[in-house]
């Protein structure tokens, strides 16, 4: 029997937004049991430092980089934010020239359905040209742009009552699909808008956050620090302001109802008989906000956040349950990246692999033997100047080491993450012939996957 696959992608939380992960402010109960009853995964990446990108790798199984979604997609006027270089371009779209996740396992029998956030161009490239069967939500649109509580004025989703909170009524609506199915094997993509921007949540989970923040004497400490200037026009004068701790009483309270409503999907698998035979896959498309727009979370001990290439942008929560496939408990150090659900998915229902298509990616399955992945390194491209500060910068992982080349003056740094997972100690200089060895890989993997590199605005 093929398994049912449920995809909970969250938007922006950070690695250390889950009490399984080390949160003593924020309180996941229901992720935190969702954690331990599967895999948690301490060394987990998204495929870029922002949102799109990491979606079009997901459904890809693609690096941003080969795909050539490698930004946030915009409609407007953000883009390019210039500073010393000009912003590579990129394409504003999933091409349908892709053979999507949903659609191949369409093809092998299975129900799709997409609820929530996409993010990944404006129609004709909407999910069900790329092989959903119901679309719930999915637009243009990055974050609710009028807000979390109805009326939304997001397409595909009708308004509520007025109040109605978003995350609360997607989960709703993932309930509904779970709830309808005549047995067919599903697909159920569930990508929600939360824990983006706007920082809203409602009053009485905000308030119990504001009174935990005042009982444990956060009130009293210096949460917000003041940075560099951003490296970008549009923000000049401007400084970075990076959160010290986890002390935003709305992110909080957005985390709790997240939560809550996770608790409430899982319970629905459960009740309608489906939970054994049932992937979960629980994860975040990037770093958690931590340097601008309100900073309302901290990554500590990870340096720096969305929107930059070092760990807090691009390592994230990763935990994923499938009964008497994976031992309950079971904790793995395994570097992966978004790139490797695609055949994951593909093995676990009995499907054929599609190596053209998810060329970037491995199959995870070893790891859930507690077999090894034959890969060597893992990579990242990111042509671009963040809203969070972050500069165009390109990385590779190789084992515990990591090598950061920033376009800007075309430097690079290495760290060895098994020993400083803060990137606080630059061993380039003490490991000149490993760095160089890392560079010269990283330039191969650019210049195969014809990766547009930012130009001199001088």
């Amino acid at each position: 029997m093929k398994p049912n696959i449920l995809f909970i992608l969250i938007d922006d939380m950070g690695w250390r937004d889950l009490g399984c992960y080390g949160s003593a402010f924020y309180e996941t109960p229901h992720i935190d049991r969702l954690a331990a009853e599967g895999m948690r995964f301490t060394g987990a990446y998204a495929a870029c430092p922002v949102c799109s990108p990491s979606r079009a790798s997901i459904l890809s199984g693609k690096y941003p980089a080969t795909v050539g979604v490698t930004d946030w997609i915009d409609h407007g006027s953000f883009h390019p934010c210039y500073g010393k270089l000009i912003d590579a371009p990129y394409t504003k779209y999933l091409p349908l020239t892709e053979k999507s996740l949903a659609s191949a396992l369409k093809e092998g029998g299975y129900q799709t359905w997409h609820v929530g956030k996409w993010h990944l161009g404006q129609e004709p490239y909407y999910p069900k040209h790329h092989g959903f069967d119901v679309n719930i939500g999915g637009c243009e649109l990055g974050h609710p742009h009028h807000g979390y509580f109805s009326p939304y004025g997001i397409e595909n989703l009708p308004d509520g009552p007025e109040g109605e909170y978003l995350t609360d009524r997607l989960t709703e609506e993932a309930i509904r699909c779970i709830e309808n199915n005549d047995g067919t094997p599903f697909f159920l993509n569930l990508w929600h808008y939360a824990v983006h921007t706007p920082i809203e949540c409602p009053a009485k989970e905000e308030e119990k956050y504001r009174q935990k923040r005042a009982d444990t004497g956060l009130d009293d400490v210096e949460e917000l620090e003041e940075g560099e200037f951003f490296p970008t026009e549009q923000k000049r004068g401007q400084r970075l302001c990076r959160r010290l701790v986890q002390s935003h009483p709305g992110y909080g309270g957005m985390l709790e109802n997240l939560d809550k409503n996770i608790g409430r999907l899982l319970e629905a698998l459960e009740r309608t008989g489906q939970s054994d035979n049932t992937i979960v896959i629980f994860t975040s498309d990037n770093g958690g906000l931590s340097t601008a727009e309100g900073s309302p979370t901290c990554n500590s001990p990870l340096s720096e956040g969305k929107g930059f290439v070092r760990e807090g942008g691009v390592r994230v929560p990763l935990c994923i349950k499938w009964p008497s496939m994976i031992e309950p408990g079971s904790l793995c150090d395994t570097p992966v990246t978004g790139t490797d659900f695609y055949p994951t998915l593909l093995e676990a229902a009995g499907l054929p692999l599609l190596p053209e298509q998810h060329c970037d990616g491995v199959s995870l399955a070893p790891l859930f033997r507690g077999e090894a992945l034959s890969r060597d390194a893992i990579y990242w491209h990111y042509p671009h100047y963040g809203n969070q500060g972050g500069t165009p910068a390109a990385a590779v992982r190789m084992g515990d080491y990591k090598l950061i080349r920033f376009f800007e003056g075309d430097w690079f740094e290495l760290y060895n993450l098994a020993e400083d997972i803060e990137e606080t100690t630059d061993l380039s200089g003490k490991l000149p012939g490993l760095a160089q060895s890392m560079s010269e890989s990283l330039s191969r993997w650019l210049a195969s996957v014809k990766a547009r590199i930012p130009k001199k605005r001088y």
